[in-house]
């Protein structure tokens, strides 16, 4: 079978590079190859298997409504399992956090959300340009890609990308104000920047090396844009859905964003979704100016009121903290044993090892002993870690013991 993917599949592939093994299926935190072979994912899909490959509640809301001849493509027409999922999530997520969102469907994939997100905010400022922060991952599609940091992605577009400006992240200079230095950018005539429509901002930057940003400046953040009128965006697509350990990342500051994006594991077991929320007086796009053939994926709906039930209905909230306390506790005693930084929260952790060959090398060997790791940060310096939320504890255990025992041969320790 690989054969045929060396063949015929475009060179633009990546992750099986990295992994070269034909999967076959997969349960809970394991995946299992075409020869038997079980492999504990750290990966998670890149932030789409929260709930775990297959969970079982997820997927039988999925096979019931397959079974039942349930709509499957419906553009943005009304349906039961639109209707169902709009109210799943606005009485079990939104309104007991006293979050008023308006909720648009995009394409199915997290850079569809962010190019909606972008429109609400231009037209509803009459701005164009918006600020992201250096470390930023927001997609692949130009819009988004324009607003993505890494030199890597952004030179693959072939063309030039407009309309945003980058500012520092907390963590990129230190002693810098980062909010100070927006504020700074604002005031100053002689700044070469206009005021901006919208400044976007992962809470915690996944891809940008587990960057988590303080809570003050995150409430900064807040304050500065709605004393000069901006939109605040959150790009939750890959750190919401309880990878923090609250269904949105920003809950730890206390904070209200204008826009909200969701994607990855909002669709529950791998189903392509993704949602705008959007505040009410920023709603202001017209019928059919966003649009896309498989915006609202059916399918996607029915499995992320499943995600939201099981979620809610279930132990899963309550053992969050616990395993978010036993995943920094392994972490962190593996960086103090090997002297390299941990960084992380809850369920998203990284080993920043400061060189990107030897991360490659400790991801194959991984893969060799049974795990499955991804790099990420500047130059793929850092090793990223983000186990599903439902992993057991001894899963956990095993994984990070194999991190260990790798971390030692390729640092020399």
């Amino acid at each position: 079978m690989n054969e045929i993917i060396e063949r015929y599949e475009s060179n633009v592939r990546s992750y099986c590079r990295k992994w070269p093994a034909t999967f076959a299926t997969s349960k809970g935190p394991f995946m299992y190859d075409e020869d038997g072979n079980r492999y504990i994912d750290f990966f998670d899909g890149a932030g789409t298997l929260n709930y775990g490959h297959n969970n079982p509640a997820i997927k039988q809301a999925v096979v019931d409504y397959l079974m039942s001849d349930g709509i499957l493509h419906g553009l943005d027409m009304t349906t039961s399992a639109k209707a169902a999922f709009i109210k799943t999530l606005q009485e079990r997520i939104l309104q007991p956090r006293g979050l008023d969102y308006k909720v648009a469907f995009p394409g199915p994939t997290g850079t569809n959300a962010n190019e909606l997100a972008l429109k609400f905010a231009r037209k509803a400022t009459g701005r164009t340009e918006v600020w992201a922060l250096m470390g930023a991952f927001h997609g692949m599609t130009l819009g988004a890609l324009a607003l993505t940091s890494d030199s890597y992605s952004r030179e693959g577009a072939g063309l030039p990308l407009v309309g945003t400006r980058h500012m520092p992240a907390p963590y990129t200079l230190p002693g810098l104000d980062a909010i100070a230095y927006m504020e700074a950018v604002l005031a100053d005539d002689h700044a070469g920047a206009s005021k901006p429509a919208a400044i976007i901002v992962e809470t915690t930057q996944a891809e940008g090396g587990i960057q988590v940003l303080p809570t003050e400046f995150l409430v900064g953040l807040r304050d500065l844009c709605t004393r000069h009128g901006i939109v605040m965006i959150v790009d939750d697509i890959q750190v919401g859905c309880w990878r923090t350990g609250t269904f949105f990342s920003f809950e730890r500051a206390g904070i209200k964003p204008d826009i909200v994006t969701l994607s990855k594991s909002l669709g529950g077991i791998g189903t392509p979704f993704a949602v705008t929320l959007v505040s009410p007086d920023l709603d202001v796009l017209g019928p059919g100016e966003h649009n896309g053939t498989f915006r609202g994926n059916q399918l996607g709906m029915v499995a992320a009121k499943a995600a939201i039930d099981f979620a809610l209905d279930t132990d899963f909230v309550p053992q969050l903290q616990e395993k978010g306390a036993l995943a920094k506790e392994l972490v962190e005693g593996i960086a103090a044993k090997h002297g390299v930084e941990a960084r992380g929260i809850g369920m998203i952790w990284a080993l920043e090892l400061g060189d990107g060959a030897l991360v490659k090398d400790a991801i194959h060997r991984l893969f060799d002993r049974g795990v499955i790791c991804e790099a990420c940060g500047r130059g793929d310096s850092a090793l990223k870690l983000m186990p599903a939320l439902v992993t057991p504890n001894d899963v956990l255990r095993e994984g990070m013991a194999a991190i260990d025992e790798v971390l030692g041969e390729v640092l020399g320790r």
